[in-house]
Order: structure tokens, then C-alpha cells, then sequence
């Protein structure tokens, strides 16, 4: 039974596949720099005599065919760090100061390479082709799924349908969860530049207050999403960053502030980027200073299919027990994924990888942040049964 041997071989790996982990985490790279991870990627696939091609410099993919068919499904993993500094105490911790696999990607990597192996082996048990997946730049504008699906990674040939997984550290290891529709938030980023004529703090009179105008942006923006959304629609807008200014007596020419905006529905993202215009351009006309406002758009929200995200929670329940698969939530975190299922069906699910008895309990993308590694046997099982039945 090819599940069976699945779940046999997942085993049979999964002490190579934690190493390939702790190889990928101790050296970690930037995104759209990720050219020794992409080297390892493509030794490890010509060691598994899969065929592959670079896309977008640094990805890789890779195709595997099982029995002639149609049936053609994706499957993704990201691969780029993030610029934090590791604070973990162990032997593959990362090697590159400032440099950290934070958010999982190594993981999987990792797994996806485990599944690789796993559906290469039981290829004559299968129908149908499956592609792999390796993208770079997943934590950067404007997302290494934008530039992947511009080089055609959606094209010869045409996946019916993608999946992709995330660690979670809520969720313990050894369950799953999975949420159909709406999934994840777009993400815009926001960058503000007030200009006016500066001078003495003590004649304000004769400025254009460029701190107070910044002031009066930050909480004029807010009414953007208190009184301009629906109330039934998430939409988060937060002003993450003011810098201006050098001493107490100063009213400085220039202060910036940087931010972003995320929203579930593509229809009001964008009416809300007019909004915020409005709202900047009123703040200047009644301060006097000159504001200029850049929206650097970047990923949309992630959508899994109800259709193919229910096959895939069936066969998760039918491989992990039914107690083992729970409802995911909606999250205002955002994904490049979400380039992929705005584009063809899509499955988005979490991968638990927390465990409270081993003190494994950090959040992604804090410079404690680690797995079970035992979740990396239910990746790679996950993701071969998935690319072999979905």
C-alpha cells in the first residue's frame, strides 16, 4: 500500500533529513542571496537523479514522474533567512553573524528534499507529475513567488493545484491544522517622508512642524481602519517606525515614518491605499508641510481552495488520525504564497512544531526560535502522500 510505504520511508529518512536541517540552519542566507542553499538544493536533486532547472537565480525546480497522466501538482518550500542574530545554544546554530533561519525555511527545505526522495522512490506507484518547489525570497519584497511565476514556474507544465506548509510553534508537534478560504492578510508597506521649514524650537510659529504633522498622520491614519473599513473585514494599518530630529531645541526640515497595511479582501486593499492618500494630503494641507506618501505593494492575501484544502485535511485525518488535524485560524501575517493561489488552487496548512515539554516554545522569527524535529518525519510524510494522491 503506497501510503504505507510512505510512512515506512519517512521514517527510514528521518534521521538525513534532520541532518540536511541542521546543515541548512547553521548556514543560513538573505533573500535573493541564497546561492550556497541553492547549490546544496541541486547537488542533493542530482544525487537523486531528479531533473531540475534554476529559476529567479537562486530557486530550483524540480520535476518527478510517475505514471502517465494529466495530473500535474506543486509542491513549495522557501528557502531564504532572516537578518537576526541567533541566541540559541546548540551544536548546528547558525555560523553567519546576524544571520538566522528564524522562520523556519530550513525546515522546510528540509522536508520538501525528504518528500523529493520519498515520491522519486515510489514513483511507479503514483499517477501523474510532480513539481518541486525551491523559492527563494519569500521574506522580502516583492517576493520570490511574484518573480518565480514571471519566469514561469506555473507553465510546463501547468500544475491543477499547489500546496505548501508552515512550521508553527503553537501548534505541538505531531498535529496539523488546516483552514480553507481566506487564510492570510496582504501586506503593503508604507513609507512617509514630511518635509517642511525647520527651525527654533521656540518660534514653532515661524515652521512647518514636521514632528507635530507626523504626529497628527499617525493618528489620522487610524480612522482609515476604524471608520472606512467594514467592521467584518480584518484590516490591520500600523506606523512602525518615526525618525527625525537630533536635539531638544530643533524643529527638525524632515521626519520619516514607515509602516504597514494589511487587509483579507483585495477590493478594499486597494480602495484603502486611496484612502490613506486622502488622509495625507488633508494632514498637509492643514499643517503646511509637504508629504510625500510611497505604498510599495507587495503580497496578496493567501486564499486556500476550499475544494482541494478539504481533500488535503481528509488526507492528512485518514494518514495522522482525525484528533491530529485541527481548524486553522485566519492570521494577519502574510505569505508570497499567496502570488501562487491567487493564481491556481491552493492548500496553505501549519506543521506543529512546538513542545512544551522540551521548552521548544519561541515564536518564529525571534532569535530563540527552534523546532521538534520530530515534525520533520510528519513534513516529509505529509508532503509525499499529498504529492502522490492529492
Amino acid at each position: 500500500m503506497l501510503k504505507e510505504k510512505i510512512k515506512q520511508l519517512s521514517k527510514a529518512y528521518f534521521e538525513s533529513y534532520r541532518s540536511v536541517r541542521h546543515h541548512l540552519h547553521a548556514h543560513p542566507e538573505l533573500s535573493y542571496k541564497e546561492f550556497n542553499t541553492s547549490t546544496f538544493i541541486q547537488k542533493h536533486l542530482n544525487e537523486l537523479n531528479i531533473p531540475f532547472k534554476v529559476m529567479a537565480e537562486t530557486g530550483v525546480v524540480a520535476l518527478i514522474e510517475g505514471k502517465k497522466s494529466n495530473r500535474v501538482i506543486a509542491l513549495r518550500a522557501d528557502i531564504d533567512a532572516l537578518p537576526i542574530q541567533e541566541e540559541n545554544n546548540i551544536s548546528y546554530a547558525s555560523t553567519v553573524p546576524g544571520v538566522m533561519h528564524a522562520c523556519g525555511h530550513d525546515v522546510h527545505t528540509s522536508i520538501l528534499l525528504g518528500a523529493a526522495k520519498i515520491l522519486q522512490e515510489t514513483k511507479g506507484h503514483w499517477e501523474g507529475t510532480v513539481k518541486l518547489i525551491f523559492q527563494p525570497g519569500e521574506e522580502k519584497n516583492p517576493g520570490g513567488a511574484s518573480i518565480m511565476i514571471k519566469e514561469g514556474v506555473l507553465e510546463d507544465p501547468a500544475p491543477t493545484a499547489i500546496v505548501g506548509l508552515h512550521v508553527h510553534p503553537i501548534l505541538e508537534t505531531g498535529k496539523l491544522s488546516f483552514i480553507a478560504g481566506k487564510s492570510m492578510a496582504s501586506a503593503d508597506e508604507i513609507y512617509i517622508t514630511v518635509k517642511g521649514k525647520g527651525g527654533h524650537a521656540a518660534t514653532p510659529h515661524l515652521t512647518a512642524d514636521t514632528v507635530l504633522t507626523a504626529s497628527e498622520l499617525v493618528v489620522a491614519l487610524q480612522q482609515v481602519v476604524s471608520r472606512d473599513r467594514n467592521p467584518f473585514s480584518p484590516s490591520v494599518l500600523s506606523i512602525c517606525a518615526i525618525n527625525g530630529g537630533f536635539t531638544t531645541n530643533v524643529i527638525p526640515s524632515e521626519v520619516k515614518l514607515m509602516g504597514t497595511f494589511r487587509a483579507m479582501d483585495e477590493t478594499w486593499r486597494f480602495e484603502a491605499h486611496k484612502r490613506i492618500q486622502e488622509v495625507v494630503d488633508g494632514v498637509a494641507r492643514s499643517t503646511g508641510a509637504k508629504i510625500e506618501l510611497k505604498i510599495d505593494v507587495g503580497y496578496p492575501t493567501v486564499y486556500n481552495d476550499p475544494v482541494i484544502t478539504e481533500r488535503a485535511r481528509s488526507i492528512a485525518s485518514d494518514t495522522f488520525g482525525k484528533s491530529n488535524v485541527e481548524e486553522g485560524e485566519l492570521r494577519m501575517g502574510a505569505e508570497d504564497f499567496g502570488y501562487y493561489s491567487q493564481k491556481i488552487a491552493g492548500c496553505f496548512f501549519r506543521l506543529g512544531t512546538g513542545n512544551k515539554k522540551k521548552n521548544i516554545i519561541s515564536g518564529v522569527h525571534t532569535p530563540t526560535f527552534d523546532i521538534d524535529e520530530d515534525a520533520i518525519e510528519i513534513g516529509m510524510r505529509m508532503m509525499a502522500t499529498l504529492g502522490a494522491t492529492l
